[in-house]
């Protein structure tokens, strides 16, 4: 699936612009995902996953060394 962290499952989050005069229009938000290769607890294989930031800095995935 596009735009969603593979750890956690976060997705975009839909909501207004809200002017000064109040007229509100569409947007979106996006999570802060980053492709990184990280190693597979179970089979100790290196694998791409698309995680969001906070994944990636409470530790959830552990990173593959080059």
């Amino acid at each position: 699936m596009a735009r969603t962290c593979e750890i956690c499952g976060k997705k975009p989050t839909i909501g207004h612009n809200v002017s000064h005069a109040n007229n509100k229009t569409k947007r979106v938000w996006y999570p802060n995902l980053h492709k990184i290769r990280c190693v597979d607890e179970f089979s100790g294989a290196t694998k791409r996953v698309k995680i969001c930031t906070r994944c990636l800095r409470s530790g959830a995935v552990k990173k593959a060394v080059k």
